[in-house]
């Protein structure tokens, strides 16, 4: 299709229909399955994630797409022309009977605030497999220690269980981007149902404030605590540490403790 690719978009599409199939087979989808997509861009993951599912529901931002997507004659498959971001989730989640599994190649603009709107506010997902920036994905594995450890590593790592499925060249779209890519499956799943996910973000937040600073340093004032009354109630860690040194684990003894 001839199309006018636009940067404001992250418009990069995939070209490759075994690359397709195999990022369908990494998101498990079968015939019973309810698949959201984000990012429909000429439909050619749509397609493919047509044959395989029992419905899917596609959303697409670029209003130049309605034509093309729409003459796909995809039975299964509803186009919705709008922004998935600002959508409310309870607006898009109305799509579908019951649980449903993400499907996408997400615009590498939108990918974080994605990722932790599903996280934080789904109440149907059941995995995303997501095609993400290649150090995004290295983001969300890292362990403690590593260099790309943080934040995002830790709340996806909270919410679900992730994992690379594979490397994606930049070769493999066009127009091609600058970077390579990488597909993620993260299976959601319930580990800390007694924790409060979104006051778990913003102690974690606290704890990266200042990624320099010791763990101590950053978390002095949080629930107007002061550093005294941290170190008495974290008495069993060593608080002189970076909070890149803690494990997911670890960080959530001490948001029980405190």
């Amino acid at each position: 299709m001839e199309h006018n690719f636009k940067k404001k978009f992250g418009q990069n599409f995939l070209k490759d229909t075994n690359l397709l199939k195999a990022i369908v087979q990494d998101g498990e989808i079968n015939s019973n399955d309810e698949v959201l997509e984000i990012g429909a861009g000429a439909g050619a993951l749509t397609e493919q994630l047509s044959v395989c599912a029992k419905k899917v529901v596609a959303y697409e931002i670029d209003n130049d797409l309605i034509e093309p997507l729409n003459n796909l004659n995809l039975k299964n498959t509803k186009f919705i022309f709008k922004d998935a971001l600002k959508e409310p989730i309870e607006n898009i989640e109305e799509n579908f009977c019951d649980k449903y599994k993400l499907v996408a190649n997400l615009p590498y603009y939108i990918t974080t605030p994605l990722i932790f709107k599903f996280l934080q506010e789904s109440k149907k997902i059941v995995s995303m497999t997501i095609m993400v920036q290649k150090e995004v994905a290295q983001r969300i594995v890292a362990k403690e220690g590593n260099k790309d450890y943080g934040i995002l590593s830790i709340m996806t790592q909270f919410y679900s269980q992730p994992k690379i499925c594979r490397i994606v060249g930049k070769q493999m779209f066009y127009p091609m981007p600058n970077v390579d890519s990488a597909v993620v499956n993260l299976k959601i799943c319930q580990k800390y149902p007694e924790i409060n996910g979104n006051d778990f973000y913003n102690f974690i937040k606290k704890c990266f404030s200042m990624r320099r600073k010791t763990l101590l340093n950053n978390l002095q004032g949080y629930k107007n605590l002061s550093k005294k009354e941290i170190e008495e109630k974290l008495k069993d860690f060593d608080l002189t540490k970076r909070p890149e040194d803690f494990s997911v684990e670890k960080l959530i003894e001490m948001f029980k403790l405190i």
